[in-house]
């Protein structure tokens, strides 16, 4: 299982690298006419939200995850959210790359004398729960443990509605995927453990009898923004749609436009799980500025 474990945490890291070439573009004719088929790691362009970034580097939400990483790295893959806070709060005012409101708000917040477990902003947006590939590695082999620290790391910069929820939701999924269940198993018994959102929990049950249909034209239904309510069940629809292939769940979801970099690591995360490292491409892979430094902490993680 830790080889699966390996995998999913860097589709993640891929999904996120892919996205960055094209990320927070809504117009999916404008992504087709500007790059076409996104199949390979770009740059992003100059005018967009990332011009510090170059090919094969991540976004925001992954530069957060791999901080994660590297924090449980440095403590033996224990999570302690005072520890973490005073660490993301060093990461996040240092932070040279694009700062969303969350991130704003929440270091305002730490600022201000907040504690950690209320310093988070009122953001619903996916990527507070994007990120949490690295906590599913370090405690892949104890859920309640992993559901609590989740939470807490979610709720650190992330506490709208449905945020922690979809966090949570996606920690249990991705578990049970790990641990030998099917996609489609292990999301309705996710579903079935209930979600304190309840137009969260319904929408998410509504991607999950969907069957057929086009991945751009659903993720536009649904919505193409960060918000949980739209991302997550977008992100689940495209992973059930092409559960047998993680490369074309990946380009289907780039392409879809949108918030594609937080849906994207979703996706990685299902899809790394349950086909292991042979599903990503290769030159993606290679094209990973960062894999070396992710081999490196996943192996000397317990």
């Amino acid at each position: 299982m830790k080889t699966a474990a390996q995998a999913m945490v860097l589709a993640s890291f891929v999904g996120d690298s892919l996205a960055l070439g094209v990320h927070w573009i809504y117009d999916t004719a404008e992504i087709a006419s500007r790059v076409g088929r996104v199949d390979s790691l770009l740059a992003p362009a100059a005018d967009g939200y990332h011009p510090t970034k170059k090919r094969g580097q991540q976004t925001h939400y992954g530069d957060q995850a791999l901080h994660l990483l590297r924090y449980l790295g440095s403590c033996q893959g224990r999570f302690a959210l005072d520890d973490y806070g005073r660490a993301w709060r060093h990461f996040i005012d240092g932070y040279a790359g694009y700062m969303d409101r969350a991130s704003k708000a929440t270091l305002q917040n730490l600022e201000a004398g907040m504690a950690a477990d209320h310093c988070g902003s009122p953001s619903t947006d996916l990527g507070g729960a994007a990120r949490i590939a690295p906590l599913i590695y370090a405690l892949r082999d104890d859920r309640e443990a992993l559901l609590a620290a989740v939470a807490a790391q979610t709720a650190l910069t992330h506490q709208g509605p449905g945020a922690v929820a979809a966090a949570q939701f996606l920690a249990r999924a991705t578990f049970a995927v790990l641990h030998g269940r099917s996609l489609h198993e292990a999301l309705v018994e996710a579903l079935a453990q209930g979600i304190d959102s309840p137009e969260l929990s319904l929408r998410l049950q509504d991607c999950l009898d969907k069957h057929g249909g086009d991945v751009t034209a659903t993720v536009k239904a649904y919505g193409q923004a960060c918000s949980v309510t739209a991302a997550l069940p977008a992100a689940v629809y495209t992973a059930l749609q092409h559960e047998d292939n993680l490369s074309e769940a990946l380009v289907a979801t780039v392409m879809a436009g949108g918030d594609s970099a937080a849906r994207a690591m979703v996706v990685g995360m299902l899809l790394g799980a349950r086909h292991g490292l042979t599903a990503i491409p290769a030159q993606w892979l290679a094209g990973l500025e960062a894999r070396p430094e992710i081999d490196a902490l996943l192996a000397n993680l317990p």
